[in-house]
């Protein structure tokens, strides 16, 4: 399975559900980068999404997007391939 790489703040519903939706799909480790304490890793997270909201995901060196990307991808069955690439 893919690596996953999430962009999160401590009270985030949508990291929060992001994170259900990705253990619910298998994934057993994300790493969280918290930008909430981390504030050096919000400007990097927006250097490279080109986004100012989290969650910010990435499965391997692809990046999802946000929580309604995860289920729009998962809604087209592209979630599971992409995990298992």
């Amino acid at each position: 399975m893919q690596a996953v790489k999430m962009y999160t703040t401590a009270v985030c519903p949508f990291c929060i559900r992001a994170k259900q939706i990705l253990k619910s799909k298998g994934v057993s480790e994300i790493e969280e980068v918290r930008i909430d304490a981390l504030p050096e890793q919000r400007d990097h997270m927006m250097k490279i999404t080109g986004r100012r909201t989290v969650p910010q995901i990435f499965i391997g060196d692809t990046h999802v997007g946000g929580c309604d990307d995860l289920i729009a991808l998962d809604s087209r069955g592209e979630l599971m391939p992409l995990l298992n690439a």
